[in-house]
This record gives structure tokens, sequence and C-alpha cells, in this order.
């Protein structure tokens, strides 16, 4: 064999070798640059929904209009005070903020626009007692679950109901009530609006603690209440301070006693039912709550912004003449709230017999 021919040999035999390892090297680099870009996709979608919930949470919400939904009808304190919260809230968070009048059904139209909402934080509902825990128990069916369907941000106020009569009515005080109703059972009435409303609900407790029978008659507003109350068509009612005190101020109602625990910074003089019926109390309470499932920095920073506009001295002094009294909390306060009193109200319906309809 020539030199030649030994070289050229081994050039063929190099070659081939190389020719064999080349399938085998691009498999290895192909085999690798799929798992690294597998590797990479699911880093990227192991890590989306936390750098979603962080940019959701941290910086960019909001960045379009909110809605709060109001079950009142305008120009009561409900919807006056949602006007009031979209205003400073909107100041606050750059972005407008809308209220949406959505009155009817006792609360339960409102009450299920805001739970069917997108859970992304823009709609904001005031949840009141009467949407969150009368109706639960006052409603056979409710298109919403007041617990599950929402999320606490937190308690906005409270108010009392005064104890308010017809200016005829010959009781200066709770006990000359007391005394006038079991000297006359079963005739002196009282308004509320509509079976298992809060007013309804008090009252009971009040016939309970007092032991007298009071009629009671419902009525599907608190407009013609309040007019057939000054009318002298019904004798009594628990009403709120925003209808009631400017009438007992003009002479055409007279206020016997608040419902609260102590005494209210809007009329400091005037006693409480619980001075005289030891335990008796309620105060109606407003909250601000958002459809379930929004994520919780959104829920934190929606507190914290709220309450900040309810510690202000302006929300106090706009409010408390009509004894609004801003108590803001946390969410779990709120959500323990709401899930203690619904056995305790559920208790009194029963033991005033009051079937849920």
């Amino acid at each position: 064999m020539t030199a030649f021919g030994y070289r050229q040999k081994t050039f063929f035999k190099r070659t081939t070798h190389a020719a064999a390892a080349a399938p085998a090297t691009a498999s290895a680099t192909r085999r690798h640059l799929m798992l690294g870009t597998a590797l990479a996709v699911a880093i990227a979608c192991a890590a989306a929904p936390f750098q979603a919930s962080r940019a959701q949470g941290a910086g960019d919400y909001p960045n379009r209009m909110m809605k709060i939904i109001s079950p009142h009808t305008p120009g009561g304190l409900g919807d006056t005070f949602a006007r009031y919260l979209a205003l400073e809230l909107g100041k606050r968070l750059n972005q407008p903020v809308v209220v949406e009048n959505r009155a009817g059904a006792n609360q339960a139209i409102a009450a299920e626009a805001a739970a069917r909402a997108a859970p992304d934080g823009y709609t904001l509902f005031i949840g009141t007692q009467t949407a969150l825990v009368f109706n639960p128990i006052a409603k056979k069916k409710l298109p919403y679950d007041a617990v599950k369907d929402f999320a606490p941000v937190t308690m906005l106020f409270n108010t009392p109901f005064y104890l308010v009569v017809n200016s005829n009515v010959p009781a200066t005080t709770v006990p000359e009530l007391i005394s006038l109703a079991k000297a006359k059972p079963g005739k002196l009435t009282f308004a509320s609006l509509g079976q298992g409303s809060s007013q309804h609900l008090v009252a009971e407790m009040f016939k309970d603690l007092a032991k007298v029978d009071i009629l009671h008659i419902p009525y599907k507003g608190s407009a013609p209440a309040s007019t057939d109350l000054m009318a002298g068509q019904v004798d009594m009612m628990f009403e709120g301070g925003s209808s009631s005190l400017p009438n007992v101020a003009t002479g055409k109602l007279r206020a016997l006693a608040s419902t609260s625990l102590k005494r209210t910074e809007a009329m400091p003089n005037l006693p409480t039912v619980a001075e005289t019926l030891p335990g008796f109390e309620l105060t109606v309470w407003f909250g601000l709550v958002t459809p379930a499932g929004v994520p919780r920095p959104i829920i934190d920073k929606l507190n914290q912004e709220v309450t900040a506009i309810l510690k202000e001295k302006a929300t106090h002094d706009k409010f408390y003449a009509v004894g609004v009294e801003v108590s803001p909390s946390t969410p779990e306060e709120l959500s323990q709230r709401i899930q203690a009193e619904i056995p305790q109200w559920t208790k009194v319906m029963r033991d005033a017999n009051i079937q849920p309809e």
C-alpha cells in the first residue's frame, strides 16, 4: 500500500466516524434546546399568576373607572354616604368612582348585581345589615349568599334607630309608653318597612323585653310609613335619624329614646331604650364589600384608603348631626359581625314567631 493509499484510507475512516457522530451531536443539541424551552415556559407559567397578582395589588390598580352599587334610592342617608365615599375615594385613587342606584326587593336587587360582578375590585357594594343579615333570615329564597358571595372590606358606619311616636300619643318617655301599651293591649300600632325588616325586628325585640302587645303595620317604603306616622295613622316607629330627627325638630314627631347602648352625640340628652330595658340594643350598620374572589392585595388597598377617608374630621362633621358614627374595621371584623348577627336575629324572629317569606 502506498503512503497515499494509507492516508486516503485513514481519511475515509475519519470522515466516516465524523459523519456518524454528527447526527448524535445534533440530536443532543436539539434535546437540550427543547428542554431549555420547556423549562422556560414552565417557569413563566408558574410565575404568571404571582406577577399578575402583584401587578394588580401593587401598582396599576385601579387603572380605570370604579363603581359603587348602592341599594338605596337617591337622596337618603345610604345614598348620600355612598356618593360622599365615591367622591373621596376617587380623589385618593385618581380614578372616577360612580354610584349606581339599584333599589328594590328589600336591597336584594343590588346585592345580586354586586355578587354577580367580576371579582376584579372595580365593583363595590354598600352592604347593609338588611342585605347581609336580615334578608338571609327573613327570605326563603335569595339570589345571593350573604356569606359566600361577598368579600368584606370594612365597616363604614353605625347609626341607631330612634323610637319616635306621633305627637298626640300621651307618652313622653319609654316607661310611659310601656304603661300605655299595657293598659291597651293590641291597641297601639307600630310601623315598619315590611315583614322581617330591621324596623320590624327591633320592634319585636322591644315587645318581648317590655312584655307588651303592639300591633305591627308593615309598609312598602319609608316615605309612606313616615307620612302615616306624622298623620297619626300609626302610633310609633323605630326610625333612622336622617328621616326622623328633622320631624322631631319641627314637632311633628316626639323622640322617646335611641336604640344605641350609649346616648348619641346627635342627641346627648335623649335616653336610650336600654336605660329602661337593660340589654336592648340595635345599631344599624353599613359596610363595604366586593364580590367574592377579589385578590387580597386589592382588598387591603381598599381597606386602607376607605379607612383613611372615614378617619377624616370632615367625614365625622358631615354625618354626626344625624347620629352616624363612622366605624372603620378590618375585613375580618366585618365578616365576624355578619356571621355573629345572623343567629342572633334568627332567634329574635323565632321568638316572635315570624316565618320567612
